[in-house]
């Protein structure tokens, strides 16, 4: 196993802006409707938009080991949620999403049967789905 580590932090100013130190530096926000000024996604479109991303990543190195010339990939996701759980106004159901729905068009010489063959294999590769479908622990602790 080769372990490797992403580090990434988190700075909440006013409001719900949120400014986050990674490799290439963001801010998430919420709509202005919702309380926020809309500079940035919020945590939920980021979230999502993690998984198509990571698609697109993975299916260009997966084409590169494989030899195939691929043209592009296009990737859509929609994801379900339960906001009145989130917001506190029921403990029925969950406070994450329920189901996230993914189309992905490939551009490549390849049949359907490949292109299915070829987006199973960059699924079964792609840290985010793993996450999504699977369980990691997470740890918070709180510091001085």
């Amino acid at each position: 196993m080769a372990l490797s580590t992403v580090t990434v932090s988190a700075v909440m100013k006013d409001s719900f802006r949120t400014e986050i130190q990674c490799s290439n530096p963001f801010v998430i926000d919420q709509p202005v409707g919702a309380g926020g000024k809309n500079e940035g996604p919020n945590p939920l479109e980021v979230f999502v938009s993690s998984l198509p991303a990571c698609i697109c990543a993975i299916a260009r190195i997966v084409a590169m080991q494989r030899g195939i010339a691929l043209r592009g990939v296009e990737a859509h996701a929609e994801a379900d949620i339960d906001k009145n759980f989130l917001l506190g106004k029921t403990t029925e159901g969950r406070a994450g999403f329920v189901a996230i729905r993914v189309k992905v068009k490939i551009d490549a010489d390849m049949t359907e049967a490949e292109k299915v063959a070829f987006l199973h294999e960059v699924e079964k590769r792609c840290p985010i789905a793993d996450n999504m479908a699977g369980t990691t622990s997470i740890t918070a602790h709180v510091v001085a």
